[in-house]
């Protein structure tokens, strides 16, 4: 019997939420409790095939054999219509299935500029913006509360639920290569935006129109030695100059305080200070004694992906980012981030091994009840038991909307900061030579002549990354800028 042919209390949206937590936890075996541990990529494309960049399984093997329910989405679809239409075809293969579970759809940054593959993805037809260092110029919560919204709208119609976003570390370390990504070195300013973003995502409380935010990296992943990133061996240790561990928890209070209901914590293990010296994925001193007990957060702590399993990414090897706990084989380290506190297990597919760990009884299916209550209650609350199906014509009108475009370009144009103007010499003449690097000449030429080399040229516009070091260590490790400034 499938789930069509048959109601449960779990699907009576008269209920309420935690009678419908309990009924549906009552019904899930062991396989469908570790299915909602894991929280992977899956590619936009036929979901009968598998990723071999990722090294991915198929999107149907690992919603029918892993009973996993929870992905985040690679790369997009050419249009609103097309996206919506992929999100409500594997809606349709989840619902067939057992006990009909629906899939929380997650993505990383889609609404600005990306050169890393790794850490948000290309805009595609959706309305483009500033990156949040962008928004942190601009200094404006209400801006942000704005965009906020207008990305909840053409999330919410192409089936995106969950934000894994924002990024509110802060950028106390100015080699880091990640500081794009952030709202910039001020506790304060970070803390005042951060709090516009999460309204403009979820509105005043979570609910069927809201699209969750997976807040990150805590306790906040700025201040890395020499300012490596722990993506990488090289970069595992993180450093707080100063003693400087509470300045950087203020932008998550801020975000706890606003409503977030999901949090993800960095790669990177803490050297010198209080806490326990391996990741924060792996770290119960700040994952329960500090976020759980102190600050009371008791909403969905995922990992950061690959903290358990080696992989071979764009055709790299790559280490789980295990940092501290190397020496632990893969349940182990399963066992020790369950212990720390984590809820969810990001970029993993390894559901066998925690099915083994249950049947051994190294872990209690008592605590995995634990967390697994926590993740049906975000799908209930967001309404995707009641109706986790978009409209894919509403999707073609809303994804990329000629008024949120132009309100994205307003805020890029307007997050430009101009530090001088020599002689004033801006604005340049329209018509005027223009040599130019970084830029596209089809577009420049609707605004200036465009020329050849400097010689000829009365101004030039330079589009230049800052100043980093040309390694060769292989791999993705190139698209993260690092060292000497």
């Amino acid at each position: 019997m499938t789930i069509n042919e048959v109601r449960f209390p779990y699907q009576d949206a008269a209920l309420d939420i935690e009678q419908r937590v309990e009924d549906l936890l009552s019904r899930m075996d062991a396989a469908d409790k570790a299915g909602m541990l894991f929280h992977t990529m899956v590619g936009i494309g036929d979901p009968s095939e598998g990723n071999p960049t990722f090294g991915l399984p198929s999107a149907h093997s690992m919603i029918r054999r892993r009973r996993m329910n929870h992905f985040n989405l690679l790369g997009s679809a050419p249009s609103g219509r097309e996206f919506a239409a992929w999100s409500n075809a594997l809606q349709r293969f989840a619902r067939e299935d057992g006990l009909g579970i629906p899939i929380t759809f997650s993505t990383d940054p889609r609404h600005a500029f990306s050169d890393n593959p790794l850490t948000s993805m290309f805009a595609g037809p959706f309305s483009q913006w500033p990156e949040t260092l962008g928004f942190a110029a601009l200094a404006s919560p209400e801006r942000l509360e704005r965009f906020g919204d207008i990305a909840r709208q053409e999330y919410l119609a192409v089936g995106l639920r969950v934000a894994l976003h924002p990024q509110i570390d802060l950028a106390t370390e100015p080699r880091w290569s990640r500081i794009n990504g952030t709202f910039g070195e001020s506790a304060d300013l970070t803390s005042e935006l951060v709090v516009g973003y999460i309204r403009g995502f979820m509105g005043a409380e979570l609910g069927a129109e809201s699209v969750s935010t997976m807040v990150k990296h805590f306790p906040g992943g700025g201040p890395q030695l020499d300012g490596e990133d722990p993506h990488f061996e090289w970069g595992k240790e993180q450093v707080y100059p100063g003693g400087e561990q509470e300045y950087h928890l203020r932008p998550f209070i801020a975000a706890i305080g606003a409503g977030a209901t999901q949090m993800m914590p960095y790669y990177g293990k803490p050297v010198g200070t209080d806490w326990e010296e391996v990741g924060f994925g792996f770290n119960k001193d700040v994952l329960t004694t500090l976020l759980r007990d102190r600050l009371g957060f008791d909403g969905i702590v995922c990992t950061d992906w690959g903290l358990l399993t080696d992989a071979d990414i764009l055709g790299t090897p790559m280490p789980a980012r295990a940092w501290g706990v190397e020496h632990l084989t893969r349940p182990e380290r399963m066992v020790k981030a369950l212990d720390a506190g984590i809820d969810q297990f990001g970029g993993e597919l390894c559901t066998d091994v925690l099915l083994e760990l249950l049947a051994s009884g190294a872990v209690a299916e008592d605590r995995l009840d634990v967390s697994v209550r926590r993740l049906l209650r975000e799908k209930f609350r967001l309404g995707l038991f009641d109706d986790p199906f978009v409209d894919e014509e509403h999707a073609e009108a809303v994804v990329g909307r000629a008024d949120f475009v132009q309100e994205g370009l307003d805020a890029q144009s307007d997050s430009l900061t101009l530090l001088t103007n020599t002689d004033g010499i801006l604005p340049l003449t329209r018509g005027v030579k223009v040599y130019a690097e970084g830029v596209a000449s089809e577009v420049l030429a609707g605004y200036a002549t465009v020329v050849e080399t400097p010689e000829e040229a009365e101004g030039a516009i330079l589009r230049i990354k800052a100043p980093f070091e040309d390694r060769d260590r292989g791999g993705f490790s190139a698209m993260f800028h690092s060292g000497s400034l």
